[in-house]
């Protein structure tokens, strides 16, 4: 059983706002958000209002994926738990599109068959005694593990998994300011990522809608745990 986590209460917690931003690859601003998911997140975060106190995005249903196949111009899926303000974004920073999340939510039934994604932070946890690393490190997880991992959570958020295929992506990197008034040097950290993909039909949900609106497992706040599904057909 995977414990969980009373979510932070977000503004309003009743339903959700997909938005696709087609970045504008010559912005200097999306140039550097490409560089460090953390400037990302801080453009991402323009979306909501500001002064929501701590946990802003957490309170606000912040959830983000980035989807960069090297091929065309990348895409940024935000989620959020009230209308976003695309007005508020850079100039020239993207081409946005905006959509209700009410009717997906609607029509959530046990028995549906979905094709879903998640880009998740598949990780374990060291305990006291663990000789793989200290005391509470994240250690990433690949292949099977990583598969176990999605297939724990997956039953957890109300899905029955009917078909799984992950690969590793791009690590979310972050880039960190040192401490002012000191010689260090910025701080470069990379976070596991691992891309699930596949279809799956709905058992329970209540919980789906949950971990729609809350997201899945950790590093919400550099790209992962936005979990995206759609209705299948039949041959899927």
């Amino acid at each position: 059983m995977i414990p969980t986590r009373t979510p932070s209460k977000s503004v309003t917690g009743e339903s959700g706002w997909l938005t696709q931003l087609l970045l504008n690859p010559r912005d200097r601003t999306v140039q550097r958000d490409l560089r460090s998911l953390s400037d990302l997140h801080r453009t991402v975060m323009r979306l909501v209002p500001d002064g929501l106190g701590d946990s802003p995005r957490s309170r606000a249903g912040v959830l983000f994926r980035l989807e960069a196949d090297g091929t065309g111009s990348p895409v940024v899926l935000v989620q959020t738990a009230l209308r976003p303000a695309t007005d508020r974004l850079p100039d020239n920073y993207a081409r946005a599109q905006v959509r209700s999340m009410e009717a997906l939510l609607a029509a959530l039934r046990a028995g549906l068959p979905v094709r879903y994604r998640l880009a998740g932070n598949a990780v374990r946890r060291c305990g006291p005694n663990s000789k793989a690393g200290r005391w509470k490190q994240a250690l990433p997880l690949h292949g099977p593990e990583a598969d176990q991992w999605w297939q724990d959570r997956a039953q957890a958020a109300g899905l029955d998994l009917r078909t799984l295929t992950s690969r590793s992506a791009d690590a979310a990197t972050t880039w960190h300011e040192p401490p002012t008034n000191t010689a260090a040097t910025r701080l470069r950290v990379d976070r596991a990522v691992t891309l699930f993909e596949g279809t799956a039909t709905v058992n329970d949900p209540v919980a789906l809608r949950s971990a729609l609106l809350n997201g899945i497992g950790r590093s919400k706040s550099y790209g992962c745990g936005l979990l995206s599904i759609a209705p299948a057909g039949r041959g899927d």
